[in-house]
């Protein structure tokens, strides 16, 4: 059975937002490391595209004809994954404040240190805590975009060397 790289994407989103959920209810014991899991199952799940595509009877022979099989994979998978971030985010405004407390230190120690105002805190802070979810989501595409053209390229450089 032939699935198409934008099923693929959706499988591997999917799978991508299953670790983030299991991460999440895991709460503070979990490590921090696990969420290159993520990232693991994102660089699989590229290369599972651009291999089987490679495999076919489709398969050119050339860069351009692999690439465009891999973004329509993580193109796929970066829809996915911002949806998922801002509504995740919208529905916890408990980590925009956690952040905004952080935030809120950090500006504390530019005030002890002659770098800021103490009158510029408050704005500051509720200017982050506002913009939170809208930068998570663009982290994240950006993100998602770059780790996805480089596996994508460096994966279809090393299948065409590789004949």
């Amino acid at each position: 059975m032939k699935i198409s790289p934008a099923i693929k994407g959706i499988i591997i989103a999917t799978l991508m937002i299953a670790v983030i959920l299991f991460i999440y209810n895991l709460g503070k014991e979990a490590d921090t490391r696990l969420q290159y899991l993520v990232y693991g199952i994102y660089a699989i799940g590229i290369f599972w595209t651009i291999f089987a595509f490679r495999q076919s009877g489709s398969f050119t022979g050339t860069f351009g004809n692999l690439f465009n099989q891999g973004f329509r994979c993580f193109i796929v998978v970066t829809l996915l994954m911002t949806l998922f971030y801002w509504i995740f985010n919208s529905q916890h405004p408990e980590f925009a404040e956690e952040s905004a407390k952080v935030y809120r230190a950090q500006l504390e120690q530019s005030v002890l240190k002659n770098e800021k105002l103490p009158t510029e805190i408050e704005p500051e802070v509720a200017t982050f805590k506002k913009q939170y979810t809208l930068r998570l989501v663009s982290g994240a595409i950006f993100g998602y975009l770059i780790i996805g053209v480089a596996v994508t390229a460096a994966l279809s450089v090393f299948l065409i060397k590789r004949k």
